[in-house]
């Protein structure tokens, strides 16, 4: 569980976060959405402590995350994972040696318990034997399969995925999405996806917390996303005509 308490964040003169409170659960995937520019990448990034807030605090269960000294900070942040926009592969990193990246920055196993592990986390996103490819030679859904390897190859606690989605097809966005609930169940994690991706909204979304010009403008599951009457929401959900006509045929209403 992470859990944010009134968090503000200013930039200068520009206050980017207005007070957020919101609790992410475990073993739940946990969804921010909201506009480009709304402030969805700052919480992230604040939550995740890349970012410090101007005031408020983050708890990673019972662990105020926001007040942490050095030694604790790493203590913690070896029980997240992280997978990135771009995936973020070392390119000139074989597939196996960027996925046993972490455990050789942040653990003492030896060269078998890690081979032992990478191997593990290939089979567990369904690309046994690929240790020896670079990333060059891999497709952009095989290279996002990789970067969540090496996410979860520390067996974290907490996982943060930014934009998990971009750049792939829609087909390999529901195998990437389903990847992710199912590592996120089996494995009791607190997992928090920053996305634009409706699909991933309608598929995953366990909690949904909508961020509008740096609040939290609303909060609830995929089974009531469609069925908001706030105007902000619905504003930002359908402004495609595919999900207007999904609302309204979940509705009733003539499509």
């Amino acid at each position: 569980m992470i859990r944010a308490e009134n968090i503000t964040k200013t930039f200068g003169e520009q206050q980017v976060l207005k007070g957020i409170s919101i609790l992410f659960e475990a073993g739940k995937t946990n969804l921010i959405i909201g506009r480009s520019g709304a402030g969805k990448t700052v919480l992230l990034k604040s939550l995740i402590g890349l970012v410090q807030p101007t005031s408020g605090s983050v708890w990673y269960d019972d662990v105020n995350f926001t007040n942490l000294g050095k030694e604790e900070l790493r203590a913690v942040r070896m029980k997240v994972g992280m997978l990135f926009q771009g995936s973020a592969l070392f390119d000139s990193l074989t597939v196996e040696q960027n996925i046993r990246f972490p455990l050789d920055m942040f653990t003492n196993l030896n060269a078998k318990e890690k081979s032992e592990r990478v191997d593990y986390c290939l089979e567990r996103v369904s690309l046994t034997g690929a240790n020896k490819k670079f990333p060059s030679e891999l497709s952009g859904g095989m290279q996002k399969r990789v970067g969540i390897a090496r996410a979860i190859v520390l067996n974290p606690k907490y996982l943060f995925c930014d934009e998990p989605n971009s750049g792939l097809d829609p087909k390999t966005s529901i195998v990437i999405d389903e990847l992710i609930r199912s590592i996120t169940i089996e494995n009791n994690i607190t997992t928090i996806i920053n996305t634009h991706d409706m699909n991933s909204v309608m598929e995953i979304g366990d909690n949904i917390c909508f961020i509008h010009q740096g609040k939290l403008e609303w909060k609830g599951n995929k089974s009531e996303v469609l069925e908001s009457t706030n105007q902000e929401l619905q504003s930002f959900i359908f402004a495609s005509p595919f999900l207007q006509r999904l609302r309204d045929r979940a509705l009733g209403r003539p499509v």
